[in-house]
This record gives structure tokens, C-alpha cells and sequence, in this order.
């Protein structure tokens, strides 16, 4: 099942594609360019539906932002029928482009020829760090214990593979945020707190036999040795 990110701010086209996609992927929604940038450095996406005109930050500069980090599939939908202005987002970086209004056979065509494409582009083994009894799958951002795997949240995978890292290394909250997030660390913030709380629940899930993770009272986080 693709993880499918929507931006999109008018709630009847919301609406209306999250049905069509829901039926065969998990569709994580967004009303606004900033919250939709916000979700995709959270999360892993395998594409992303992109209107153009956003509130906060507009299509082209979440889909420029977009690729400064990720080659994820990206497909712009517009009301324009300007040839030149889709042809301007194409060079950008779009994959593909949906003209308002849609049909729906063609937007779940559309989705399903990009999945297959990136699929296949990623289609090699994917690379392994094991630790314990837990693999961590670099190419797919997910942990695997035997035949079970579980996605994790892109913060979640990036906390979890500095630790990898950096195996002795005690991290302070500080240096860990900063790390993963690449930005100045707030006291009082508990962000880091609940994505530690979930990558610890996530890893218990897959193996409940031993601890990955320990904190250092007074000092901060790393792994568990055996």
C-alpha cells in the first residue's frame, strides 16, 4: 500500500480524491503548501498530489522545496490550461499534471503509472543495517523482524539511524534534535520526546524481547547495548 500525500485546500476535491485513493492507499491530506511540507519531512511519501494555487506556501515552492531533498513522484494539478505555465512546472521538477476539472479514471491512471515507475526505479534490494533482532531497511524507511515490517515516520527513521550511527554515543536532546530536525533545539519542546515515545513503541511491536533504546537520567538518549 503507497503512502499518498494530498495538498490540496478547496475541501470538495479533498473530498472527492481522498475516496477514489483511500479505496487502495493510505492518503495523508493537507489544506495548505506549509502543512503539506510539514507532513512530507515527517512522513514517508510515495507521491505526492500538488495543487498550485495554496495558501502559505504555493505549489511551485513546496514542489521546488520538494526537490531539494526527495525525487518522490510529484503530480501538479491546476485549473490553468496554459501549456507554457505546465510545461514551466514539468522542468521543475513535476512528474505529471492533472488540468481541472478531472476525471477521476484518468487521476487514479495517472497515480498508478507513477507508483509503478518509482517502484520499479527503486526496484534493487534494499540496503540493511540489523541491530539485535530488528533490521532497519534504508531504501523503503521501514524495520523488520522476520516476515513482519513496519513503516516508520521519516523523523522516526532519522532519530533511529543517528542512533545506529553513533552506537556508544549518549546524545543530549539538544545535539538529537538538532541532528534530525537541522534546527536550533527550543527547551520545553516536546517534539523530540513523542517521536522517541513512538520509534520505542514501533520497535516493541516488532520485537518485545529486548530494549533499542536507552535513557541516560540526566544525561539523554542512545542505544542499548546487549
Amino acid at each position: 500500500m503507497a503512502r499518498i500525500l494530498l495538498i490540496e485546500d478547496n475541501n470538495d476535491i479533498q473530498e472527492i480524491l481522498y475516496s477514489l485513493l483511500s479505496e487502495d492507499h493510505e492518503v495523508l491530506q493537507a489544506f495548505s503548501g506549509t502543512e503539506g511540507l510539514r507532513l512530507f519531512q515527517q512522513e514517508s511519501i510515495d507521491l505526492v498530489l500538488l495543487d498550485i494555487m495554496l495558501p502559505g506556501k504555493n505549489g511551485d515552492q513546496v514542489l521546488e522545496e520538494i526537490r531539494l531533498q526527495s525525487q518522490v513522484p510529484v503530480i501538479m494539478m491546476t485549473a490553468l490550461g496554459d501549456k507554457h505555465l505546465i510545461s514551466q512546472y514539468l522542468l521543475a521538477g513535476a512528474n505529471d499534471y492533472i488540468v481541472k476539472p478531472f476525471n477521476l479514471d484518468e487521476v487514479a491512471a495517472r497515480v498508478t503509472v507513477q507508483l509503478r515507475g518509482s517502484q520499479q526505479s527503486q526496484s534493487k534490494p534494499a540496503g540493511e543495517t540489523l541491530i539485535k533482532n530488528i533490521r532497519l531497511l534504508l531504501d523503503t524507511f521501514e524495520i523488520a523482524s522476520g516476515d513482519q515490517s513496519m513503516r516508520l515516520g521519516k523523523k522516526e527513521f532519522q532519530i533511529f539511524q543517528t542512533l545506529l550511527a553513533h552506537p556508544k554515543k549518549i546524545f543530549t536532546k539538544e545535539e538529537l534534535y538538532e541532528s534530525v530536525w537541522e534546527e536550533t533545539y527550543l527547551p520545553g519542546d516536546n517534539t523530540l520526546n513523542a517521536h522517541l515515545s513512538n520509534l520505542r513503541k514501533k520497535l516493541a511491536q516488532l520485537d518485545s524481547s529486548t530494549d533499542y533504546i536507552e535513557t541516560i537520567w540526566g544525561l539523554g538518549v542512545r542505544l542499548k547495548e546487549d
